[in-house]
């Protein structure tokens, strides 16, 4: 169940940032569900070449396409008003990187790879979906800026890899934490170390 609950809500939490970010580059309404939809998958997809699962499984989640495209439909529709309320896209980026993160470490664990594939799946299951996104949408990828991205799913893989919050209350908790801490890095400006060589 909670494995469940996790992929539904990275799915469309995913899936409304890809399409807000499509709206907002002014793509027309067969570019928001694609965007939508690579936001979605690309990041299990990636995880699952890499850690040796068919990519066949991908078109064996028809109930979590579809969910995607209602989202995507839904805020393709949604009056003006109402969506000015939904702009702040990066608290739906930071839900879909908390679940998919948590997502793509459990399913390495149950897989029996060994911890630093935990931590890589994880990274790649959590950011692999908004680094498509904002190259389709001619964005610099998230988890390349300064601002901390990919180390909250890599932190979430670490987690998950240790034997905590694979279940139960402590999903649900490292979820909660996984969410605040992107949103405080968001809010606080924190930032990782970066050098520029300058000639």
């Amino acid at each position: 169940m909670s494995w469940e609950i996790l992929n539904i809500v990275g799915t469309i939490a995913f899936a409304v940032s890809g399409a807000i970010v499509a709206m907002e580059e002014e793509y027309d309404m067969l570019g928001v569900y694609l965007l939508a939809l690579v936001t979605a998958f690309g990041g299990g997809a990636t995880r699952n070449l890499l850690i040796g699962v068919p990519v066949s499984a991908l078109w064996e989640q028809g109930g979590l396409f579809a969910a995607a495209l209602a989202a995507s439909t839904l805020i393709f529709f949604i009056p003006n008003l109402w969506f000015r309320f939904l702009k702040q896209w990066r608290f739906f980026d930071a839900v879909g990187l908390a679940a998919f993160a948590i997502q793509g470490a459990l399913y390495a664990v149950e897989m029996e790879r060994p911890m630093i594939a935990v931590v890589v799946a994880a990274l790649l299951t959590g950011s692999g979906g908004g680094v498509i996104r904002d190259v389709l949408a001619g964005r610099k990828p998230l988890i390349f800026h300064d601002e901390i991205y990919g180390m909250w799913a890599m932190l979430a893989g670490l987690i998950v890899g240790l034997g905590f919050g694979r279940e139960g209350w402590e999903l649900f908790a490292l979820l909660a934490l996984i969410v605040t801490l992107r949103m405080l890095t968001i809010a606080r400006g924190w930032k990782l170390p970066k050098r520029k060589l300058r000639g």
